[in-house]
């Protein structure tokens, strides 16, 4: 370790091509207006230096401590941490996993405070607090040059705050002749707004007077690394960041996490619970609701879930009735929903257990007339799972007769509408759900042209993601948001086309497609905690909740949610593909750790306010907003997303 004070130290270390000042110490002094009164270089008695060792030829630790030695206690203080890279702050592309994507381009114009945007402005800034990053990190990476640098932080609170609960924040800001990577002792601001923190889906709170107090002899101590590269087109800068993540944080202990055959037989049990039938004839399938409300919906995809144990339950093959209820549910909804498919594939996904009314409405993705693609996509390729389940390894105790009706009546229609000549592309990932099931119905049935259509429309997620301007977004819920459910839909598809191009011998395809693979994987895992947080008194400390594992949901839904579980396999099978461990391993956590919370009954709750964000509870005060989630929240897919994934282990041999 090489330790000296900071205007005489580790310059060197760092490429020539950062400016020089890059890592100059400020202090801030004084509060007015909401910010910052005044910055300094130099502070009488506030001592400032810096430990760094190279950790590789692209990597460098550093740990950075002030020390205070006045007699009286210097208030009204913000520390910082400030690395300058310079270039054009327009092509200077910020990456804050989770945050603030590239910028956020598919919300280019919006600055109301419903999801954080960056454009590289002059007088911008984007700062958020540390438990809000999944992967702590910044990065600003040049989109004409390649280079980019990232700091990656240990994330921690900050000892001397007049507000409870404050921790050090991390972000960017434009600056002369470049821009500026950022860690302040708890100031936050964006969208041009200071002091202020994105708390609820659609608007921020005041965050103010987020400065520390100084005591006589204190210490204050933040470590850092700086990581410097180049971006390629066979590995972006995030990818490089998101690798050294993963290495910093070792986000690979399983084993202090429920056991999988448990978290089988517990989601087994509870979904067994929302188990309904009737009134009307022959109606039966997996409830999206709790007995707490009122509503009884059998839906398939998003939020319901319907179709998945139609899959899993004979795969797990934890009790001989499941077979019956596989059978009899998936017979139901594709009688139920045959006569509802369209001419583009889509069809209605909501039925009302009480009146017999077929909707196109799913909860989380609004009313729509046949359906939405996100829903119907899910529900087609988990019957398609359930298909080649029955026919392969069932041993003839299911009858796939009606699903296969319906499953080629729908693949045919979507085929037939993405290969049209005046298909309007999709403006977002959310139907990249067709793909995946699209490939396997041109398998299964020996349709040449849903492989097509599934290839063109993978093709239109090629050309507009694989690049700076514009990120996976409205997968799902979040239909203008950059988010992981978006990642996810790309990433999923990509598999699956990989998967077929390895199986027909093709290999430029293969390449193509892995390539592929590899970034929407690497920008969905982005979301994810690779570290645990700690939390203020509420539901999260009461169960020593470990963060580790869970996943951000979008740039404007910042909390955790236990979705990752349905991404696991596939993670699985890219560590398998790529040869890499590390994947494996996280897949494994993944799984395991959004166990938690789970009660007696097998049920979760949802919204982990690992932030300060919130979607229920107290929302006037953003003090009250970390800590907690929703328990009583608990539609289906928190329990189907368990069982699809462990019924997608169980064929592939895997106990994780």
């Amino acid at each position: 370790m090489k330790c000296r004070r900071i205007w005489t130290t580790i310059f060197w270390l760092l490429p020539l091509s950062v400016a020089a000042e890059l890592l100059q110490p400020e202090i801030g002094l004084g509060w007015t207006n909401g910010w910052v009164r005044e910055w300094r270089r130099d502070v009488p008695g506030l001592k400032v230096s810096d430990c760094s060792e190279r950790v590789s030829e692209s990597l460098i630790k550093v740990v950075r401590r002030w020390t205070w030695t006045g007699t009286t206690p210097l208030e009204r203080v913000t520390l910082s941490v400030r690395y300058r890279v310079d270039g054009d702050a327009k092509t200077l592309k910020p990456f804050i996993p989770g945050v603030l994507l590239y910028g956020n381009p598919s919300n280019k114009g919006r600055t109301d405070g419903r999801v954080p945007v960056f454009a590289g402005e002059p007088g911008e800034f984007a700062i958020f607090e540390e438990h809000r990053v999944p992967m702590p990190f910044a990065l600003l990476e040049d989109a004409r040059t390649g280079a980019f640098a990232a700091l990656h932080v240990l994330p921690s609170p900050v000892r001397g705050a007049k507000r409870e609960d404050l921790w050090w924040s991390i972000g960017v800001e434009t600056a002369s002749g470049g821009a500026d990577i950022v860690m302040l002792s708890g100031p936050v601001g964006y969208n041009r707004r200071w002091s202020v923190v994105k708390a609820l889906q659609n608007a921020a709170m005041p965050y103010d007077e987020t400065y520390i107090t100084l005591l006589p002899g204190q210490i204050v101590e933040k470590t850092f690394w700086i990581e410097t590269g180049t971006a390629t087109a066979e590995e972006f800068g995030f990818e490089q960041a998101l690798d050294v993540s993963l290495a910093l944080f070792r986000p690979y202990d399983a084993e202090r996490f429920e056991k999988f055959g448990d978290i089988v037989k517990t989601k087994r049990k509870f979904a067994l619970s929302r188990w309904v039938e009737g009134p009307v004839p022959n109606a039966c399938g997996f409830d999206m609701y709790d007995q707490h409300y009122q509503w009884r919906h059998l839906t398939i995809g998003w939020c319901g879930c319907a179709a998945t144990c139609g899959y899993a339950l004979p795969v797990l093959n934890l009790d001989p009735s499941d077979w019956d209820k596989a059978q009899r549910s998936l017979d139901f909804l594709c009688d139920a929903f045959a006569d509802t498919v369209q001419t583009d594939g889509l069809f209605r996904v909501t039925f009302d257990m009480k009146t017999g009314q077929k909707t196109g409405a799913d909860f989380a993705l609004g009313e729509a007339v046949g359906g939405d693609a996100v829903s119907c996509g899910q529900g087609l390729y988990s019957v398609l799972k359930a298909i080649r389940f029955a026919e392969r390894g069932g041993k003839g105790r299911l009858d796939t007769s009606k699903w296969r009706r319906f499953a080629m009546k729908v693949a045919d229609a979507v085929a037939a509408d993405i290969l049209r000549n005046d298909w309007r592309e999709p403006d977002s990932t959310g139907p990249g759900f067709l793909v995946a099931p699209l490939v396997v119905a041109s398998e299964m049935f020996g349709r040449p042209d849903c492989l097509a259509a599934a290839q063109k429309l993978a093709g239109t997620f090629e050309r507009k993601y694989f690049g700076y301007d514009a990120v996976y977004w409205g997968g799902t819920l979040d239909a203008s948001c950059e988010d992981k459910e978006g990642a996810y839909a790309a990433f999923q598809g990509y598999l699956e086309l990989l998967r077929n191009a390895v199986a027909s011998g093709n290999a430029a395809a293969e390449r193509r497609y892995a390539r592929l693979a590899r970034h929407a994987m690497n920008m969905m895992l982005t979301y994810t905690m690779v570290w645990d947080a700690t939390y203020p008194p509420g539901r999260l400390s009461d169960h020593a909740f470990k963060s580790t594992g869970w996943t951000v949901v979008s740039a404007q839904n910042q909390h955790l949610d236990a979705f990752g579980v349905l991404t696991t396999p596939e993670i699985w099978r890219m560590g398998e593909y790529l040869g890499d461990e590390r994947l494996k391993r996280l897949a494994a956590v993944m799984y395991r750790s959004c166990f938690q919370l789970t009660d007696d009954s097998g049920s979760l709750g949802e919204q982990i306010q690992q932030t300060n964000f919130a979607q229920q509870g107290e929302m006037n005060d953003v003090r009250k907003l970390r800590g907690g989630y929703s328990e009583k929240w608990t539609v289906f897919w928190l329990t189907a997303h368990f069982l699809n994934a462990a019924a997608q282990f169980t064929e592939m041999g895997i106990l994780l």
